[in-house]
């Protein structure tokens, strides 16, 4: 019996050491792995890499080294996606500062690749708690937080307009409502002042039938009282103004005068006949 108790002891005990070494051996072969995957990135060769890259985190999920290195290989190929995740996965393992301040750096990068400024403020953030000296990622976090400030400040702008385009567009169709009840009422009006062109046509024979007849008997009376003049008696002449002499007054002087004038030739044709010569001209 002492014999068998010894022997369990013994075989408890190896046990025991062999589970103190697992640790360092699932380790070991998984840096090989990350060793591996240095090697072919070395050559560019990206499939290798990733491959020996997954075989190492399978080996040892708690080796921050090889998801960390994983998450950068995918940044540098611009999955940032993947890389996203595969950091996120290394900052929960992650024991020193030194390592999460490493994490959040480049995983502040992968945001800013995804044009996620809001995610990578904070992950840079959380890279200075761990290592506040670090100048570039500093650097990075006033990036970060200035595209952040555009972007909002874009979203802000295209509020402002989609508002602005909403409102107008409400006035242009009231207005074009507006306009189109115009449009009909005065279409109506239209309509019933509009007369069907035989009618105005036959209104327009009608008013140059009515204008000639008009014509005519106008023509008509004109000649009647051309006509009715000559059986009318002669009309009296008008009275002379005051200091005038009337039309029959200077006929009759005419005649006076001319009846006087010939008696003057005779007498001076009588006195020819006698031989006496006789003045023919007044004195003044």
């Amino acid at each position: 019996m002492k014999k068998i108790a010894t022997i369990l002891l013994c075989m408890l005990g190896a046990m025991h050491l062999s589970a103190q070494d697992n640790p360092k051996k699932i380790l070991k072969e998984s840096n090989s792995y990350i060793y591996e995957a240095q090697e072919a990135l070395s050559e560019n060769d990206f499939v290798t890499a990733e491959a020996e890259y997954r075989k190492a985190v399978a080996k040892d999920p708690s080796n921050t080294s090889a998801k960390y290195n994983m998450g950068n290989l995918y940044y540098g190929k611009e999955k940032s996606e993947t890389a996203e995740s595969r950091l996120k996965e290394a900052a929960e393992v992650a024991a020193s500062k030194d390592e999460k301040h490493r994490i959040f750096h480049n995983l502040g990068n992968s945001y800013m690749q995804q044009k996620k400024y809001q995610e990578a403020v904070d992950a840079f953030k959380n890279a200075l708690r761990n290592n506040p000296t670090d100048e570039e990622t500093r650097y990075n976090l006033a990036l970060a937080k200035k595209m952040l400030e555009k972007e909002q400040q874009n979203q802000d702008d295209q509020q402002d307009e989609n508002k602005n385009g909403g409102e107008d567009e409400n006035e242009n169709k009231d207005q074009q409502e507006q306009d189109q009840n115009k449009d009909g009422e005065g279409g109506e009006d239209e309509n019933e002042n509009q007369q069907p062109k035989d009618e105005g046509e036959n209104e327009k024979d009608k008013q140059e039938g009515d204008s000639k007849e008009d014509k005519d008997k106008q023509e008509g009376d004109d000649k009647k009282d051309e006509q009715g003049k000559g059986d009318e008696p002669e009309k009296q002449q008008p009275k002379p103004a005051q200091g005038q002499l009337s039309p029959q007054q200077i006929k009759s002087l005419l005649e006076a005068m001319n009846n006087e004038e010939k008696k003057v030739q005779d007498k001076i044709n009588a006195e020819k006949a006698k031989g006496v010569k006789v003045k023919s001209e007044k004195d003044w």
